[in-house]
């Protein structure tokens, strides 16, 4: 059976032999800085107990108070189901969507998945269909966003707060708990243990090997993306079109005494501002303005220099990538700041809050941006040709070798 300890970096595609480590090392890649892995005492063990404790919470969230919205003698509370349910009697059927998807149903797979891996793995045995279901949890991972869903219900809260009187029921507690579990058990997956585990438990030769191949290539291939410069293309320039609409046309619109008034993201901030409210006016031009905008760009950027070979600059354009690829989920946070405020404030003509049309673009424009940052080939930025230059016989090897 092949030796796993042969890592192949997930950024820059270098093969590097990573021996057996103690508990509290971690293997970096010498090239670009990726964890390769990284070694935590009984990992298994706390993936599986932090995972229950995660889908405890997660149900007691369900069932309890969320959110209550008191304005002058007028009262409204909210449970998460009812969040849904509010979302699809209003006919705002893709949103209730995303929010089942991306902070229920995505995060409650990869938790009951990543503890029937563990389950077995702790025993000793392989689980059936533990190759494929390891791929579920980690092509699932960047679409779950329990702890920015958390943050939007911070951020709205803190935005009404001058209007009306909140208070925070039991499943607004279940659920920071929830998201606090879940967020600790990302920390402890380790890919390449996993990978190790199922090895090791595999009583299938020929089948491990060909898991392995899909997980781990061999040592001599560096498998690129045939089509990724293209497909990152028309992910950007699709992004920047949506991008349009998502920002000139009303994200949210306000009924106040039988007023409706819309506003943009843009004019929100503003607003925000106006009112005094900076921190959270901040949070919100960060997370839909610039972080959207700069991703667009870095990725452009990166996009171009691998299009037109560039000689240099590769540490520079690999930490740009990281930061492209981390900050992208956290521009949905405006999105549920949305959610949670249909869902809260539904007092009738007095004071309701409806989505605006531009909710559904700005979604789009998240999802084009993370899918453009999956579909760029990061080896690319490593594998470019290098280009000749003749040195005098002068020169010192390592001179040479800095230049050539």
């Amino acid at each position: 059976m092949r030796d796993i300890s042969c890592i192949q970096c997930h950024e820059c595609a270098l093969q590097i032999d990573v021996p057996s480590l103690e508990v509290a090392q971690k293997a970096i890649c010498p090239r670009c800085g990726f964890l390769l892995k990284a070694s935590r005492k009984n990992a298994l063990e706390r993936v599986f107990v932090f995972a229950f404790s995660a889908l405890v919470f997660l149900t007691m969230s369900l069932f309890f108070e969320f959110l209550s919205f008191t304005r002058n003698g007028l009262e409204n509370s909210f449970t998460l189901l009812d969040s849904l349910m509010i979302l699809m009697q209003k006919n705002y059927h893709l949103l209730a969507l995303i929010e089942m998807i991306t902070v229920f149903l995505i995060p409650c797979t990869i938790l009951v998945v990543l503890m029937y891996l563990s389950f077995y793995l702790l025993k000793g045995h392989y689980p059936p269909q533990g190759w494929r279901l390891l791929r579920v949890v980690f092509v699932l991972l960047p679409w779950s966003m329990v702890e920015i869903f958390l943050i939007g219900a911070l951020v709205s809260i803190i935005k009404i707060l001058s209007m009306a009187d909140i208070s925070l029921g039991l499943s607004f507690y279940c659920f920071t708990l929830f998201s606090l579990f879940m967020t600790i058990v990302v920390l402890h997956l380790d890919k390449h243990q996993f990978i190790q585990l199922l090895a090791n438990t595999h009583s299938t030769q020929a089948a491990t090997e060909q898991a392995l191949e899909q997980l781990v290539p061999e040592e001599h291939e560096v498998i690129h993306n045939k089509y990724s410069i293209q497909s990152t293309w028309a992910l950007l320039i699709t992004a920047i079109v949506v991008y349009i609409p998502a920002n000139t046309l009303p994200i949210m619109t306000t009924r106040l005494l039988g007023q409706d008034e819309p506003s943009t993201i843009l004019g929100g901030v503003i607003v925000l501002w106006e009112m005094g409210s900076f921190p959270i006016a901040i949070i919100i031009f960060i997370a839909s303005i610039v972080i959207p905008i700069g991703k667009i760009i870095i990725l452009a950027w990166l996009n171009y220099t691998v299009q037109k070979p560039q000689y240099g600059l590769t540490i520079a354009r690999i930490k740009s990538y990281r930061i492209a690829e981390f900050i992208g989920r956290w521009s949905m946070i405006d999105v549920f700041v949305v959610i949670v405020l249909v869902s809260m404030i539904q007092l009738g003509d007095t004071m309701s809050i409806f989505p605006g049309e531009a909710i559904i673009a700005f979604c789009g424009v998240v999802v084009l941006t993370m899918l453009a940052a999956m579909s760029f080939d990061s080896t690319l930025i490593w594998s470019a040709p290098q280009p000749t230059i003749t040195t005098d016989e002068n020169k010192d090897d390592s001179d040479h070798s800095r230049r050539s």
